[in-house]
């Protein structure tokens, strides 16, 4: 496998050619600390498999992205630190692809404003997204929120991406970058490669006090959300309160029992099962029993991982070295590229 930075020394000397399009992963993570259970099984843990299948990957840390709800400057700072211990206790190894925080690296901005110039308001404002965030925040809603989307445009194509993981909640937005893509290449001509979505095949991980929507670390009940931090006893006291229904065996049927569906779900996902093979294991069980069946496979695959992440973040000078570093070499990547969509546009 090419490192990071061989290919960085490759992309100097010119020996991928000006036509040929190198297969880039690009993918991120907002700061909110500690992740949860639902962002370890949809997202980090494809990540960790990505980096060993692909020579050019990179994952940024989305401080930006995360202002469109401002928090207090030293809850972003800890944010940030915590988010990285957590994805490094998770074998995201920098070694093996780029790891950065997303302000580090000025062309970000710099590219979305140009391709906020090329893309219309009418069109952000049918994104779902924004309706349900600006709902949430009680409020006309912020410029920063309606064309964030862009921004994560911007964040794909700086790099020339042509492989981008997404949940099913981000579909449209990667195909909000794959048309701002074309649309500059008919009007510039070729030079963004049209980047292809990378679907989870995990379920999509549910809150465990109302199985209708998904799990989310703003939840206000706390024993809604499992973070890969949390120790075994509030595992267990977290599953053991999940919602489920008065039928006491144990079946897959989303629609009509969604609740313990998602507990199977969620078993399958640690344990690497398939939803019939769980179903098997829990035959005979009652959904009491179940659910310590799931909260010990759970504990059972985040305990090493709730070691490092506290290991991790007893160093917080080698957490920041490491996204500085990332920092550097992901400009090394977008500066060429940045600077000919600069002479495109006719900036120079």
């Amino acid at each position: 496998m090419a490192t990071p930075s061989g290919l960085i020394r490759a992309l100097h000397r010119g020996t991928l050619g000006q036509n040929m399009v190198m297969d880039r992963i690009f993918s991120g993570i907002q700061p909110t600390g500690t992740p949860h259970l639902g962002n370890y099984l949809g997202a980090i843990q494809n990540w960790v498999n990505l980096q060993e299948e692909c020579s050019s990957v990179l994952y940024s840390i989305m401080d930006m992205h995360s202002f469109t709800m401002p928090k207090e400057p030293a809850v972003l700072r800890q944010n940030i630190l915590d988010t990285t211990a957590a994805i490094l206790a998770c074998g995201i190894d920098p070694k093996k692809c780029l790891l950065f925080r997303q302000s580090l690296v000025p062309e970000h901005a710099e590219l979305a404003w140009i391709l906020g110039c090329l893309t219309n308001v009418p069109r952000l404002l049918r994104l779902p997204q924004w309706k349900m965030k600006r709902a949430s925040q009680n409020s006309e809603g912020t410029v920063g929120l309606l064309t964030y989307p862009v921004l994560q445009a911007a964040d794909i194509l700086l790099y020339k991406s042509t492989r981008v993981p997404v949940g099913e909640d981000q579909v449209l937005h990667l195909e909000l970058a794959q048309d701002i893509a074309q649309h500059f290449n008919k009007k510039y001509g070729e030079f963004f490669p049209v980047p292809k979505a990378i679907l989870s095949t995990t379920k999509k991980i549910k809150s465990l006090r109302d199985p209708s929507a998904k799990m989310s670390k703003s939840d206000p009940q706390k024993l809604a959300t499992v973070t890969i931090a949390d120790s075994p006893d509030e595992i267990v006291l977290k599953f053991r309160k999940a919602v489920t229904d008065f039928t006491s065996e144990v079946t897959y049927e989303p629609a009509a029992r969604p609740g313990v569906s998602n507990l199977v779900s969620i078993h399958a996902a640690v344990a690497g099962l398939s939803i019939k093979e769980v179903l098997h294991q829990a035959t005979g069980l009652d959904t009491a029993h179940y659910k310590m069946v799931v909260a010990e496979a759970v504990i059972q695959k985040f305990a090493p991982i709730r070691n490092e992440i506290k290991k991790l973040q007893e160093d917080k000078s080698h957490l920041i070295k490491v996204l500085e570093d990332g920092a550097e070499k992901a400009k090394e990547l977008a500066a060429p590229i940045y600077q000919e969509i600069r002479r495109l546009v006719g900036f120079q």
